[in-house]
């Protein structure tokens, strides 16, 4: 075949546009003739709208043209996966306007709240020291070139700016990273950030994705209800006996025979006044489920024969092992799948036609004649097929229960059970059937094409014409599945509520299915009320429903994304204080750039620390604007993941990476952080009144060597050594998360710590400094050996009073400073005079 593209500018406009001809040549095998394809796209910047896309087949014959319009069924979408066939495509647009970029934002750079705080006071530290310099000048009473003497003492004092702070603070870090990837408890766990592990002890709001996250998503098939009898898990059994039975009676009839059976039993069930048996009952509605999806079985093994698809799919035999299903949903392979395991099997599907295996082996062949996807706006998806033997047209549909209630004949027990099933945790589908004759089809099928082809309107006209046959539809079955909870949710989550971190659920889904999943996970109790937040769309109803919701007390929020947005515009103060005061919120129906704004807003109203958690590429918006993000390697790929700071393989994982690691981190960096001022407090403290002493002389206590090695060698693997340090074992930490709350509220490092520390520095300072003095006075050219020595020692002993829990390294930390100093004595004699 051929292929041309042809761009060209338009002259006189504004906005370029983009004119694409395609024009393709090529032979088709089963019909042997040349067809010509002629394609017309228009394209418009920066605005994409395409209204329609027509292809025009021509044969050379000069047959009447055939028209067809593009749908969502021969588009492919980025990381579709091609089940069987070639794909001739052309890239229509790629661009700032497409759906994932639209969805994304740049990520910020995070900076830890200990960081800030650390900040802070070292802005205070400065303010001491030019303040302790203009002191000095002061009392030296401004003689000479006084500002030369002010720029002495800042020099001297410099110390009590903690330079090596932030070398300490980083190494520090890098350690908390490498202790989190090395623990056995957490495998698999990676930090992607070196600069905020601390945040994991600080964290007030936890914002989750529901699917992949909370739950495995992974479906397994529960319950099937027929109306008059429920089957569980413990029953299958007896769906399969009735399938294996209605089957073989079917083909012992065939054999007995050369008439189909199924048009012999057909007018039976489908007459109004006859009672269906149960049998027959099952084997329709297992049959509805095995016909009604967009699921495609693949036979992974021998992916790569070469030669027609169809026939490279013949030779497969249909062996189950092989075989793996491809699907949109993971709901549609649950129902797939189940039908499998009591005997009805999908081995083949294509474009035209779905094969299904019986028990008893025979190949049971149907012609898909059309295909109505699921969306978000019908909450249904529909299929009609022929069945080969018999000729008979029949249409399939399956949806929500809220979508369908109103197309199945009247009956009296569909809304109680799903109401049941629901409360169960499970996902519900209610699935039906109409029989249609062959003018009914045909009837519908021109009034179908005719809509599709429409360029204005078109989805208005095409879902009037489906609703046409939506009517009165036979009640089959309501089916159950289960989104599977990953591993010590529910657990993990109490925990977390413990520790006094509050919840929110993010999700895409419906609101009937994050209610449910919520449930079944404890995140809201069963004993806690729900304030289900009713659809609003303008200012006065969302006053109203904000108001109905003030009433309550102490009862989780549900609310959908549209409604919230509603909320946000018009009283965003009131609605995030009311939400805040909620043990548990759970948003449905959320854009990737709505759980963004829910964090954002969380962060600035309330001004606490936010960690987001998810699994797929729609939650890194929210994992890139929280202050923490964690990423899950879930069934969706390592998107999120990737741009996360933490990167864990399990849900569960995240009670100890906040309790345990989060906890150390915080408390480890705050000590340290405070003794490395404490040192250079000491010291400076030190020289302030040596100079005080020698009538404020700008003279250098400690000359070069000393005060280098001083925050080196002589003290730095002491103090370093505090990230090993521990106050509460790990046990400890996960068995009371209580002790977590205390963290939140920062005491380990504030003013009123910092103030204690430098009243300690002054005190220690002073003692050392004046005592080396007077009781060494007689010795004072050896004064300077006299009072390091004592620095040394009070600095090595700080550490050791310092530490709760003693580790080997400290002990040899302590004892290698110690032999550092002692060592070089003989060495540095020209210092100590």
């Amino acid at each position: 075949g051929s292929c041309f593209i042809r761009t060209d500018q338009l002259d006189g406009e504004t906005d370029w546009k983009l004119k694409v001809a395609v024009s393709c040549t090529q032979r088709l095998p089963a019909l042997g003739d040349l067809f010509s394809i002629n394609a017309y796209v228009y394209a418009q910047k920066p605005q994409l709208d395409i209204h329609s896309f027509e292809g025009t087949f021509t044969r050379e014959d000069s047959d009447p043209a055939v028209h067809e319009s593009l749908s969502i069924e021969n588009t492919l979408w980025a990381s579709t996966v091609v089940a069987s066939g070639t794909v001739i495509g052309v890239v229509i647009y790629t661009g700032k306007e497409t759906r994932s970029v639209m969805n994304t934002s740049n990520p910020k750079n995070k900076v830890g709240l200990l960081d800030l705080e650390l900040n802070q006071l070292t802005k205070a530290l400065f303010l001491a020291l030019v303040a302790l310099s203009v002191v000095m000048v002061t009392l030296q009473g401004f003689v000479g070139p006084w500002y030369r003497n002010l720029f002495r003492f800042l020099l001297l004092f410099s110390y009590i700016i903690p330079i090596s702070l932030r070398v300490n603070l980083d190494m520090g870090k890098a350690a908390y990273g490498w202790m989190i990837m090395k623990d056995d408890n957490i495998p698999g766990t990676v930090v992607r950030t070196s600069t905020i592990p601390e945040e994991l002890g600080r964290l007030v709001y936890l914002l989750t994705d529901k699917t992949g996250t909370l739950t495995q998503n992974e479906m397994i098939f529960k319950r099937l209800h027929l109306g008059t009898v429920s089957y569980g898990t413990d029953t299958m059994d007896e769906i399969q006996s009735h399938i294996i039975n209605s089957y073989s009676q079917v083909h012992s009839q065939n054999s007995g025979n050369s008439t189909s059976s199924t048009p012999s039993r057909k007018p039976q069930s489908s007459a109004p006044k006859v009672r269906k048996s149960v049998s027959s009952r099952i084997h329709e509605a297992v049959k509805a489920i095995a016909l009604c999806h967009n699921v495609t079985p693949v036979y992974e093994s021998r992916a790569g024969v070469s030669g027609e698809t169809e026939y490279a799919e013949v030779d497969q035999d249909f062996s189950d092992e092989n075989r793996t299903y491809q699907a949109s949903s993971p709901d549609e392979v649950a129902l797939v799948q189940w039908t499998e395991s009591v005997g009805l099997t999908l081995v083949n599907r294509d474009l035209t036609s779905v094969q299904l295996k019986t028990p008893g082996g025979h190949i049971l062949t149907y012609y898909i004649l059309q295909i109505f996807p699921f969306t978000s706006e019908s909450k249904r998806m529909g299929i009609i097929v022929r069945d080969e033997s018999s000729g008979e047209i029949t249409f399939y549909m399956k949806g929500a229960d809220v979508a369908m209630s109103t197309i199945v004949q009247y009956n009296d027990w569909l809304e109680e059970e799903c109401g049941n099933m629901a409360r169960e945790g499970l996902r519900t589908l209610v699935v039906a059937k109409k029989s249609l004759t062959e003018e009914q089809y045909q009837d519908f099928e021109s009034r179908y094409n005719q809509a599709k082809l429409s360029i204005h309107d078109r989805n208005l006209k095409v879902a009037a014409v489906v609703e046409s046959l939506e009517r009165e539809m036979e009640l089959l079955c309501l089916t159950g599945v289960e989104d599977q909870l990953q591993a010590d949710v529910r657990p993990t989550l109490e925990m977390l509520r413990n520790a006094g971190i509050k919840i929110w659920m993010l999700t895409g889904d419906k609101l009937e299915t994050a209610t449910c999943i919520a449930k079944s996970s404890h995140l809201v109790s069963r004993t806690q009320d729900i304030h289900i937040f009713r659809p609003v769309t303008t200012r006065g109803e969302a006053h109203l429903e904000l108001n109905a919701f003030r009433r309550k007390h102490d009862c989780a929020l549900v609310i959908s994304g549209d409604s919230l947005e509603v909320c946000l515009k018009y009283y965003e103060h009131e609605f995030v204080e009311l939400a805040c005061q909620c043990p548990a919120v759970v948003c449905c129906r959320c854009s990737p750039t709505q759980k963004a704004h829910i964090v954002k807003l969380l962060q600035h109203h309330t001004g606490k620390r936010t960690c987001a958690i998810g699994d797929g590429g729609n939650d890194v918006s929210m994992i890139q604007a929280a202050d923490c993000g964690i990423g899950i390697e879930g069934k969706e790929g390592k998107q999120a993941s990737l741009a996360a700071d933490f990167s864990i393989t399990q849900f569960k994982h995240i009670g100890r990476l906040l309790m345990v690691h989060g906890r150390n981190s915080y408390k480890r960096s705050a000590a340290l952080g405070q003794f490395v001022m404490h040192r250079g407090l000491i010291i400076s403290t030190m020289q302030a009144v040596f100079s005080s002493v020698f009538y404020f002389a700008s003279v250098p206590l400690y000359q070069g060597f000393l005060m280098v090695g001083y925050a080196t060698i002589y003290t730095m693997f002491p103090v370093f050594s505090l990230v090993l340090d521990q106050d509460v074992k790990p046990e400890m930490a996960l068995l009371y998360p209580e002790l977590y709350k205390d963290l939140t509220k920062g005491r380990s490092l504030s003013f009123k710590t910092f103030l204690i520390w430098v009243l300690i520095s002054i005190y220690q300072g002073g003692i050392l400094m004046y005592g080396a003095l007077l009781l060494f006075e007689s010795e004072f050219v050896h004064v300077v050996a006299i009072s390091f020595t004592a620095l040394i020692l009070t600095e090595l002993l700080m550490v050791a009073l310092t530490i709760r829990t003693w580790h080997w390294l400290m002990v040899v930390a302590e004892f290698l400073s110690l032999g550092c100093y002692v060592a070089s004595l003989a060495f540095l004699n020209e210092y100590f005079g």
